[in-house]
């Protein structure tokens, strides 16, 4: 473990096993469908491949920049487009891939945003979600894990771009971030 985490929350084998489940269930969803996954940078690329490597469907994938973070541990409320979509979604199933859902106010965003850019439907699909922080109602179609109110990083997941190289998902020390 990591010097700066206090615990392992979930290990590389239990991350896999729920990109497993989590494909398992949205080939079942869009079966003979193609489908665009639309990973939101950074964190959700160790995720999505993952997810990938599960996913029997006609697909495509694309990213987006988003953020509402800045380098601070709480969201700003106000989402940033950095990055946009390198394709045309009209009249096309989205995934959306997310590593974690904390206040809600980004993926809310997107979720209009992509409604906006004429896509067929839109379900958003993360590795983690955080019910207790959020601040606005968003509907997770698929969730890896449900997280308790901790500081998490590891497996594309940053303090102020550290730790996503970790292969776990950990709490970070408060006196690191405080």
């Amino acid at each position: 473990m990591h010097k700066d985490l206090e615990k392992i929350l979930f290990s590389e084998e239990e991350i896999k096993a729920a990109a497993k489940r989590l494909g398992d269930r949205i080939n079942a969803d869009y079966a003979g469908q193609e489908v665009i996954f639309v990973g939101l940078l950074k964190g959700s690329v160790q995720f999505m491949a993952d997810l990938l490597k599960n996913i029997d469907l006609m697909c495509t994938i694309d990213f987006m920049c988003v953020s509402s973070y800045g380098n601070g541990t709480k969201s700003t409320g106000r989402v940033n487009i950095i990055k946009d979509l390198s394709e045309p979604i009209d009249d096309k199933n989205v995934v959306i891939v997310e590593d974690i859902i904390d206040s809600g106010n980004t993926l809310s965003f997107i979720k209009r945003y992509f409604s906006a850019k004429n896509a067929k439907s839109v379900r958003i699909c993360t590795l983690l979600n955080k019910p207790s922080r959020r601040e606005v109602e968003i509907d997770v179609d698929y969730i890896g894990f449900d997280v308790p109110d901790e500081f998490v990083v590891g497996y594309g997941l940053d303090y102020q771009e550290y730790y996503r190289n970790l292969p776990y998902i950990g709490v970070l020390k408060p006196e690191i971030y405080e």
